[in-house]
């Protein structure tokens, strides 16, 4: 199967030659992939130019800085989009991928596999690792039927039908629910380990958090499924101020009436799906 990768990268130079090195010996490898330097100051871009030189199926993407901070979401699936523009449509599938990971060589032959196999998966992924006092373990900051935003994989006709991903702060559940909307299965590989070296969110500013829960209200989640998904995340970071800044995020962005990312009929499915996760989680679910 024909896959191309699309790297967002803004300051990587710590991360980015083992991310890309996976990569090129990967078992199956990609008929296209671009790295798109968002403005980096360090040596990211040297980096990606030097590799890109040694393999002809790779290249890289400069883009001009406009004055913004790094923030997830909205500023780097953009960036994904820079690179995208400069591909043609020609792809059994398209991916999305951190310059942060290292990824198992086999990684994305085992993905096509997936694919080839079954037309209802509309993601699929492996699972995400860091490294704690030298072992790597498992990221839980997210269930393990979900495929993490650092390596997701789409196949055409899913990225296609939810419209490719939005460009804003909680892109990687809004595919994921919007792909369920549509039908769409989503696949995690469990024994495909994707090493993250660095964890998610450690860069990231109280900004960024406040945004997590304005992420919530534009996905139509309603306060209390927004209350208990951000007391979830609290629990899980050990970071209780995430509950409180993703509350403030959420009532600010109801405030301010900010438009929605999902229509009413998917809000209501977002709704039902993440009541009936919840509920099954306390032993409701046949109730």
């Amino acid at each position: 199967m024909k896959y191309y990768i699309v790297i967002p990268a803004h300051n990587e130079e710590k991360f980015i030659g083992e991310a890309l090195a996976s990569v090129s010996a990967q078992t199956l490898l990609p008929t296209a992939l671009i790295v798109v330097d968002d403005a980096s100051t360090d040596q990211t871009a040297k980096i990606a130019s030097a590799f890109a030189e040694e393999h002809p199926w790779a290249r890289t993407l400069r883009l001009s800085p406009k004055g913004e901070g790094h923030l997830p979401g909205g500023k780097v699936i953009q960036a994904f989009y820079k690179g995208l523009e400069t591909l043609d449509n020609n792809f059994d599938f398209i991916v999305k991928m951190d310059a942060d990971v290292v990824l198992p060589p086999n990684y994305f032959e085992t993905l096509a596999t997936v694919f080839a196999n079954d037309s209802s998966v509309g993601i699929a992924g492996g699972l995400v690792y860091i490294k704690h006092k030298g072992q790597w373990i498992y990221e839980a900051i997210a269930d393990k039927n979900h495929v993490r935003g650092p390596v997701k994989a789409y196949s055409k006709n899913c990225f296609e039908s939810i419209g490719g991903l939005k460009p804003a702060i909680g892109w990687d559940t809004a595919d994921t629910l919007l792909a369920r909307y549509y039908g769409f299965e989503v696949h995690t590989s469990k024994e495909l380990v994707i090493k993250h070296l660095r964890p998610t969110g450690k860069a990231y500013t109280k900004k960024a958090r406040l945004l997590q829960g304005q992420a919530m209200y534009t996905l139509r989640y309603g306060l209390p499924i927004t209350l208990i998904a951000s007391l979830k995340t609290a629990w899980k970071l050990k970071r209780w101020k995430a509950l409180l800044y993703n509350t403030q995020g959420y009532l600010k962005a109801r405030k301010n009436k900010l438009p929605f990312l999902v229509d009413q009929a998917q809000g209501k499915f977002i709704r039902k799906y993440r009541w009936r996760g919840i509920l099954s989680k306390i032993g409701w679910s046949q109730r």
